[in-house]
């Protein structure tokens, strides 16, 4: 007890059991991630604790993909009890895998069993010296070991306790990035290009990625659409990205994309004709050069390649050409070091500004003629889409019109024509998503009450069944088309499974740990729901 952190903050509870340990942190005021392989286990769990600030996971050592989805940095790992039954092999994996899901200042508690093998259960011997060694890999220091008896009095068993913290980034992807960006040679903006690429799929789309051994996956069709989408304002505007006025790569394809802006190269969208012929075209260029010269060049002191890429093909012809999951892999594959992906999705806000800064550099550099920062920037400028909900508008409205019933899904009042918002359920204003399962019906009054406050775990909680209605009536019955859609944009901004259509339970799940981690990096307030006094109002406590 005198270990743990002074303030509640996330807590992820790894091998949780009964929910013993999950239920006693959510009664502290803990927000708890619970991870728990055995089904049986897990569900008589959600059972008996029905805590709001508890979510449960299937997910397990050493691997624990489904938790590194989520995106989430925890200020506590607990693994109470489960050491012991990783085989000693696995350990070094398991502790990288655990260490990387803390936050710089997070701490690590262990707990040990020592003494004979039940016969109904595999275990292997452990020790708090392995502990600590294993930690030490990962930058992270032994903060203290003690021993407790066993209490429940079971002959020759005693346990202890580790405690572990992670005093800072520990895992040296900062100094890494900053090398690359301030110090590594360049001769284009190539690797800075590709460095924001990654940076900017880690934050938007992180779910794209797969785990590849100390690695993780991505598809370089994806990586090669937001090249396009960055590279596109100073194709239009003429700014060199290498010596001389010159640009390095294909202006036809480019040039043939001029009626497309930039915001709508993004992933779920299709398009037709002469522009999804350009679009196949433009692709398949940009992946030759990512694979050719900033995925070749940028690498470690020892020359291997940071960012290994492999160039795939350009996929079949087709009336239509959908941005979905199965075209960007067909392009071919880049690899990115775990350690690395971790800091671009937790700290690519910071990140980003440093290579906007050596970007306008070089190009000013790069130029014959005069050319401003000012000019540069605004060409780098990421443009978000436009907050749009004309689309769902017209979904709900065509509803009413037909006489059908439809609810807000906040307080369940019933909704009028004309009378009703559509509100982003994770705020426009912490980040723009008009993906369709953000987009929900909602009472003007109560829009307006949520503001840009993000939704609390409780409210969104009693709010399930009507959001979970609302996609089943705007969108499980809908064209083939609409249907993809919806799929396609869930699966690429939501940690949900890639290989399936994800089911309304999985999707709301994947809905409530991005709030989470929304409300993690953004620190914004949260809306209670109805009658609640929210941050910043008369009646609400600090």
């Amino acid at each position: 007890m005198p270990f743990l952190p002074a303030k509640p903050g996330l807590v992820l509870d790894v091998g949780a059991g009964s929910g013993r340990d999950a239920a006693w942190f959510a009664g502290q005021g803990w927000e708890v991630v619970a991870a728990e392989p055995a089904m049986a286990l897990r569900q008589e769990a959600a059972l008996r604790h029905r805590s709001p600030r508890i979510r449960w996971l299937d997910d397990r050592l050493p691997a624990l993909a489904g938790l590194h989805r989520l995106g989430l940095a925890f200020d506590l790992v607990w693994v109470s009890g489960v050491w012991m039954h990783i085989p000693p092999a696995d350990r070094p994996r398991a502790m990288r895998k655990l260490a990387t899901l803390l936050k710089p200042g997070g701490r690590m508690v262990l707990t040990l069993r020592h003494g004979p093998v039940p016969e109904d259960r595999p275990m292997w011997p452990v020790s708090a010296h392995e502990v600590e060694r294993l930690g030490l890999d990962h930058g992270m220091a032994l903060r203290a070991a003690t021993e407790q008896p066993d209490r429940a009095k079971r002959a020759g068993v005693h346990w202890q306790t580790v405690i572990l913290d992670l005093p800072d980034d520990g895992a040296g992807a900062l100094p890494l990035l900053r090398g690359v960006i301030l110090r590594q040679e360049k001769s284009a903006t190539y690797k800075l290009a590709l460095l924001r690429c990654l940076a900017r799929i880690a934050d938007a789309s992180p779910n794209a990625a797969r785990e590849a051994g100390e690695d993780v996956e991505l598809p370089l069709g994806l990586i090669a659409l937001y090249w396009i989408r960055m590279f596109k304002p100073l194709v239009e505007r003429r700014l060199p990205q290498l010596p001389g006025e010159r640009m390095g790569f294909v202006r036809e394809a480019f040039n043939a994309l001029a009626p497309v802006a930039p915001p709508e190269l993004r992933p779920g969208a299709s398009f037709s004709g002469d522009l999804a012929a350009a679009l196949r075209q433009a692709l398949a260029d940009a992946a030759r050069v990512i694979a050719n010269m900033p995925a070749r060049h940028l690498t470690y002191a020892d020359d291997r390649p940071v960012f290994p890429t492999g160039y795939g093909r350009i996929p079949a012809s087709s009336a239509t050409l959908v941005l979905d999951a199965e075209l960007f892999w067909a392009y071919g594959t880049t690899r990115v070091p775990l350690h690395v992906w971790q800091a671009l999705r937790r700290m690519a806000a910071w990140i980003e500004p440093m290579l906007l800064a050596e970007w306008v550099r070089l190009t000013q550099g790069f130029a014959d003629r005069e050319v401003s920062a000012d000019e540069v920037l605004s060409a780098l400028q990421w443009v978000e889409p436009v907050r749009d909900t004309l689309f769902v508008r017209s979904l709900a409205e065509t509803r009413l019109q037909q006489g059908l019933p439809l609810d807000c899904v906040w307080s369940g009042q019933r909704l009028r024509p004309g009378g009703f918002d559509i509100d982003h359920c994770l705020p426009w204003s912490a980040w723009p998503c008009n993906d369709l399962w953000n987009l929900l019906p909602s009472a003007r009054s109560v829009n307006q009450s949520k503001g840009g406050l993000i939704v609390a775990g409780a409210a969104l909680e009693a709010a399930r069944p009507r959001i979970l209605g609302w996609w089943e009536e705007a969108y499980a019955s809908a064209t083939p088309d609409l249907r993809r859609r919806f799929a396609e944009e869930a699966r690429t901004t939501l940690p949900l499974p890639q290989d399936r259509d994800p089911s309304p339970e999985e999707l709301f799940s994947a809905l409530d740990f991005r709030r989470l981690r929304l409300r993690q990096e953004t620190q914004l307030g949260e809306w209670r729901g109805l009658g609640a006094a929210q941050p910043g109002s008369r009646h609400s406590t600090a």
